[in-house]
């Protein structure tokens, strides 16, 4: 059988996988008449999260409409994967019990390639869609790197829709950016206003349409959370699906080396928590496991998770699995030192801690520990993870230093497993694994400057420690340079040097 829309019979059949209860030819039609939802960015994230929760809301009988999604990176997502599979997508959630639940997502409309601003051809279907008053949002999963992007940028695209719903009338709409990243809607906003600017500049519309999606009331850009871990498509669940008689189930590198396939394998625990900020109305998201909330409440859920009870941990892991030799984070989870330092990471972080109220970080520390993290079915890998680190410790970090110093001024220097992570950051920029073997590093944007640093003088090293781009505070001003790098040391005296001081930090 094959992921396609004449086989979901079949699918449903073999009992090997949940279809779709409802008719996906009244779904497009309704798509195409009434459109309710814009999507930018058809990655694994959107297929196997975003799209899911419209599926579910269709299957329940509270939305008629699909998402249309328009990817505006990679050309190939959409003509290898989307249209070969009628965008169909198969999800593939993993419990840690070793339990799995298959589902067919049917709730997208319509799939576009629109990269590089491209709004003929295909395209056009996006500008009819944003003309039509029953369009309620347009939402983004296109990573942070996204919102720096230039004026061929997807950002610009959705603001070349926005001008031309201005002109069609200027109905109100919310502009959702469901990345994970600090203050996401302010990020969102922030560009938008750049790009904005410019079309004003450039004579392309008049200057009331930056009081339309600006001043009017009329564009709102909430913020949200987001978490649900989605790594690169399994061989191991392709060979899984075979079996089970699927076929072309095959894992994709695109020319641009986004990894994708017919299917999704994630995680089955996810939030996403939202601003309620819906100037012309909503999908009702709650009955598929959304939090609605105001956005000092979301604001505060953010920071909890990425200050304190997972994305720090993520990265200490990271950091040392590539050191250690590991390939899956699950398997790190079987190392007591390793997890002995991330529990320690995570209770320095937890007495400065933002609490949101609507989770509880006690117990969502703990599903991240015992379950999320632990769970061999995610195959998720330290080497993904790594990638950008010095992007990540001005929020996993920074912020948490930040804190420290404002609630008891001069406490950061009583800190040891957090300068412990930021000394086995220095260590794997010099390239070496715990063996003394070449060790490939994953890319960053400043990693030709840092390894540079890393292979100079001490001073060079100090000269990264004070810098505050990267630690939000000057390590060396705070008290905490010299321990770095006494724990630096210690890593560099020979093979094995970072397991043994791993060993002295965490007994």
């Amino acid at each position: 059988m094959k992921l396609c829309l004449s086989d979901l019979n079949l699918i449903r059949e073999s009992g090997c996988a949940a279809v779709p209860e409802y008719s996906l030819e009244n779904m497009k039609k309704n798509t195409e008449s009434n459109p309710v939802w814009i999507h930018f960015g058809g990655g694994n994230i959107f297929r196997g999260f975003i799209a899911g929760i419209q599926d579910a809301l269709l299957n329940q009988g509270f939305e008629k409409s699909g998402i249309i999604v328009g990817e505006g990176y990679d050309s190939e997502v959409i003509s290898r994967i989307y249209q070969p599979f009628d965008k169909l997508a198969l999800r593939i959630l993993m419990y840690a019990d070793g339990s799995v639940d298959r589902r067919v997502i049917g709730g997208i409309g319509a799939a576009i390639s629109c990269v590089a601003g491209d709004l003929d051809g295909q395209g056009k279907l996006l500008i009819d869609a944003v003309k039509k008053d029953s369009l309620q949002l347009i939402s983004f999963t296109i990573t942070e790197k996204g919102y720096t992007a230039d004026e061929h940028g997807i950002v610009n695209t959705a603001c070349l829709l926005l001008m031309a719903r201005y002109k069609s009338g200027g109905a109100p709409i919310a502009m959702v950016s469901m990345d994970n990243c600090s203050r996401n809607g302010e990020l969102l906003r922030n560009k938008a206003a750049s790009c904005c600017k410019r079309m004003i500049a450039e004579g392309k519309v008049d200057a009331g349409f930056y009081d339309y999606v600006f001043l009017s009331g009329k564009v709102s850009f909430p913020w949200t959370m987001i978490d649900k871990i989605t790594p690169r498509p399994s061989p191991i669940i392709q060979r899984d699906l075979e079996d089970l008689g699927f076929e072309d189930m095959g894992i994709l590198e695109t020319a641009k080396h986004t990894y994708i396939a017919p299917f999704v394998n994630t995680e089955s625990a996810e939030y996403l928590i939202v601003e309620d900020n819906f100037p012309n109305g909503r999908p009702a998201m709650e009955r598929a496991g959304v939090t609605f909330t105001d956005r000092e409440t979301v604001g505060k859920a953010e920071r909890m998770k990425v200050m304190t009870c997972l994305n720090p941990l993520h990265t200490a892991m990271a950091i040392a699995g590539c050191l250690l030799g590991y390939k899956k984070i699950s398997d790190e989870m079987e190392d007591s030192q390793i997890v002995g330092l991330i529990k320690g990471v995570a209770r320095e972080g937890m007495k400065v801690v933002t609490d949101p109220g609507i989770i509880s970080p006690e117990d969502f520390l703990n599903e991240v520990i015992t379950e999320r993290l632990p769970n061999p079915n995610i195959p998720d890998t330290p080497q993904r993870i790594v990638t950008d680190t010095s992007q990540k410790i001005p929020v996993r970090y920074g912020m948490t230093l930040q804190a420290y110093e404002s609630k008891w001024p001069g406490s950061v220097s009583k800190l040891k497993f957090i300068p412990f992570v930021f000394a086995l950051w220095l260590r794997y920029l010099y390239g070496k694994d715990d063996q003394g073997a070449d060790l490939p590093l994953s890319s960053d944007p400043r990693l030709e400057e840092l390894t540079g640093l890393v292979h100079g003088e001490v001073g060079q090293l100090e000269q990264i420690l004070e810098d505050r781009t990267i630690f939000g505070l000057d390590l060396k001003d705070v008290g905490l340079s010299n321990l770095v790098l006494s724990f630096y040391k210690d890593m560099c005296s020979g093979p094995g040097s970072v397991r043994r001081a791993l060993k002295r930090i965490t007994c």
